[in-house]
């Protein structure tokens, strides 16, 4: 008699890494979660520790802030430090805003402001380069909230292209990725982000709140493909 089958072995969870106690991984966490992948959320700033090696994970997110890469809290060196450990294990990493730029300092790279002092708050054009295009098709507008951009580290491949920050979306090795924009928006995120942080809607280049909610009817629907499209191509084995 031939015994059952197996059932397929669990997903090892995502580890999840936020900045603010009220921060969520929005549409991505929701994506990940509906491809069978728990999400192990921690908060270095607020003590929660980091994983020696991603042996227990598929992969590592770590997502955006109001604070600087280039600030001196020790949690945020930290923090760039541990990325080393994805990156030595070859593991699915994906850094998005802050992350981005947490990635680039730990590549050996510099986040800065932009030299008139401008902003991307809103919706902002997005240019693939050839390198970004063999990858994945990508948005045309992206939906943005940043004051500080990097350079391209030794290394790494620039993968997409912006007008006030030209470097929007770099790759590293076969599985780090690191996005200027934010593909985790949800509608109730874009709410609270432009109420409670409505202060920066006046910053040089930033958008009104109108213009904000108008482009996401316009542009959302690429930026959810890119989304769903990305994720399948950054965990695959």
């Amino acid at each position: 008699m031939m015994p059952p089958p197996k059932s397929a072995e669990p997903l090892l969870p995502i580890l999840i890494v936020l900045h603010q106690e009220q921060s969520s991984p929005g549409r991505v966490g929701q994506m990940l979660q509906a491809r069978g992948h728990a999400l192990d959320i921690r908060r270095p700033r607020f003590d929660d520790p980091l994983p020696t090696t991603m042996a227990g994970h598929a992969g590592a997110v770590i997502f955006g802030g109001p604070m600087s890469a280039n600030d001196s809290d020790p949690w945020i060196r930290r923090e760039i430090d541990w990325i080393g450990v994805p990156l030595a294990e070859d593991k699915p990493f994906l850094g998005i805003c802050l992350g981005a730029q947490m990635l680039v300092r730990q590549l050996g790279g510099t986040v800065f402001a932009h030299e008139r002092e401008e902003v991307e708050v809103g919706w902002y054009p997005l240019l693939p380069t050839e390198a970004g295009r063999a990858r994945i098709d990508w948005p045309d507008k992206v939906y943005q909230w940043h004051s500080e951009g990097f350079d391209l580290p030794t290394g790494a491949t620039l993968l997409a292209t912006g007008e006030r920050f030209p470097n929007q979306a770099i790759a590293h090795g076969r599985a780090a990725w690191g996005v200027q924009f934010h593909p985790e928006l949800t509608w109730a995120m874009m709410n609270r982000w432009t109420v409670r942080a409505a202060h920066r809607l006046g910053a040089p280049g930033a958008q009104s709140r109108r213009h904000h909610f108008e482009g996401r009817g316009l542009h959302d629907h690429q930026t959810l493909r890119w989304t769903e499209r990305f994720l399948d191509l950054w965990l695959a084995p």
